[in-house]
C-alpha cells in the first residue's frame, strides 16, 4: 500500500492502473505508420497537457493504420486537455510517440470507428449512441513523429 501511495505522489512515470499519473517516461521513437505494435486494439498510455503533464491508460484502436482513442460520451479531463492543447504523447511498450490529437466530428468517420470499436469487445458501447462523441484521431507531430 505504501508503494502505491508513493507512486501516486511521485507519478511513477505515468498512470498506475486506473489512477492518472504525470509525465510518461520512456524512449522517444518514430511513429510506425501502421501501428503494428498495437494491432487492432490494446491499452496504451496517453499524456496530455504538456505544461502540467497528465497521463492515463486508454484503449487505443487502429483502423487502416490510423490511431484513435475514445473518451466515451463525456469530456474526461484528458479529452478536455487535448481540446486545449492537441500535443500529446503516447507510450506503447516503453516507447514514446509525439502526436497531435484531433477530435473526430465527421459522422462517417465516427461510424467507421464505432464499427471497429464495438467489434473489439462485447463491453464497448457504441459511441454513436452518446449525445456527444469524444473520439480523437492521433497523428504524428512531425514527419518522423519523434520530438
Amino acid at each position: 500500500m505504501l508503494l502505491v501511495g508513493l507512486c501516486l505522489l511521485h507519478g511513477c512515470g505515468g498512470p498506475l492502473g486506473p489512477f492518472p499519473g504525470g509525465m510518461l517516461e520512456g524512449t522517444p521513437a518514430p511513429v510506425d505508420p501502421t501501428w503494428s505494435r498495437i494491432g487492432d486494439a490494446r491499452n496504451c498510455e496517453i499524456e496530455t497537457n504538456p505544461a502540467e503533464p497528465y497521463s492515463v491508460t486508454v484503449a487505443c484502436t487502429v483502423i487502416d493504420g490510423q490511431l484513435y482513442v475514445n473518451a466515451g460520451g463525456t469530456a474526461k479531463p484528458w479529452a478536455k486537455n487535448i481540446i486545449a492543447d492537441p500535443n500529446v504523447r503516447v507510450r506503447v511498450d516503453g516507447e514514446i510517440y509525439a502526436l497531435r490529437g484531433t477530435r473526430v466530428e465527421d459522422p462517417a468517420e465516427i461510424a467507421r470507428f464505432a464499427r471497429a470499436w464495438t467489434s473489439q469487445s462485447f463491453f464497448r458501447r457504441d459511441p454513436t449512441a452518446y449525445d456527444e462523441v469524444w473520439v480523437f484521431r492521433l497523428v504524428p507531430r512531425t514527419a518522423t513523429g519523434a520530438t
